[in-house]
């Protein structure tokens, strides 16, 4: 269900950019441009690693919605379909991780 509402999502900000609604967020942030999608990305990303810090799991929640809804903006703008990433996660599925190769996370 969960992929579908994000392909359904995708869908519908597709739409808002080709036939845009007045007073739409969606199309506030397409008005705006690349680097307002950019900053609103960077934005969520943060909230939802101070939401993962903190003892309410609804926030995270909240705040993961937040940036899920961004990265699809996103994609939308830079013309990237929703397949393209649903595709590159399938191809890595079953390959080995190069953790090792990574350098080791010593504080957040």
């Amino acid at each position: 269900m969960l992929r579908q509402g994000l392909v359904a999502l995708y869908d519908i900000i597709k739409a808002r950019k080709s036939i845009p609604k007045e007073g739409s967020y969606t199309n506030y942030l397409f008005e705006k441009g690349l680097d307002k999608i950019l900053k609103k990305v960077g934005e969520e990303a943060t909230e939802v690693v101070i939401a993962a810090k903190n003892e309410e799991p609804q926030e995270l929640v909240y705040e993961t919605a937040d940036i899920l809804y961004h990265l699809l903006v996103l994609l939308v703008e830079k013309d990237i379909p929703y397949e393209a990433v649903l595709e590159e996660l399938a191809r890595r599925e079953g390959l080995a991780s190069k953790i090792v190769d990574r350098k080791a996370i010593t504080n957040l």
